[in-house]
C-alpha cells in the first residue's frame, strides 16, 4: 500500500494496530498472506472472529461488519449503495459485483471500504 506521500507502507505488527481498520490496512497491504484465494468469505470469518475477541474481552470498539443481531453499519450501508438487500452477507454480494465487472473481490472491497469511510467522516448537513 502507498502512503499519500507516495512511500510504500510497511507492514506493521498485531501489537500496534489499534482497532479493525488498522487491521483492515494490514490485510490490504499483503491480501495474498490474509486471505486464501483472494476470498471475502474468509474475510469475513475473521471479521466476526475479531468481533467475537471483542466480546469476550470486554473491548469496546465501533464495528462496522457484524454485530450480534444485525449485519453491520457497513452492509446497511452497501444495501443503500447497491440499491438492494441480500441476506447472504457484504462479502457473498461484493463477490458477485465484481465478477459482474470484471474486478478483483478484494479491490472492490477496499474501494467500498474507502467510500464508505469518506462518507461517514463527511460532517453531517
Amino acid at each position: 500500500m502507498t502512503a499519500p506521500d507516495g512511500t510504500r507502507q510497511k507492514p506493521r505488527q498485531l501489537t500496534e494496530l489499534g482497532d479493525v481498520h488498522d487491521f483492515l490496512d494490514e490485510v490490504r497491504l499483503r491480501p495474498g498472506m490474509w486471505l486464501p484465494d483472494s476470498s471475502l468469505q474468509h474475510l469475513d470469518s475473521m471479521l466476526v472472529g475479531y468481533r467475537v475477541a471483542l466480546a469476550v474481552h470486554g473491548t469496546a470498539e465501533d464495528f462496522d461488519f457484524w454485530n450480534p443481531g444485525c449485519q453491520g453499519p457497513f452492509a446497511e450501508w452497501l444495501w443503500k449503495r447497491l440499491d438492494r438487500h441480500s441476506s447472504l452477507g457484504w462479502a457473498a454480494e461484493i463477490e458477485r459485483e465484481a465478477e459482474a465487472s470484471n474486478t478483483p473481490a478484494v479491490e472492490l472491497f477496499f474501494s467500498l471500504l474507502d467510500e464508505y469511510r469518506a462518507e461517514r467522516s463527511q460532517p453531517k448537513g
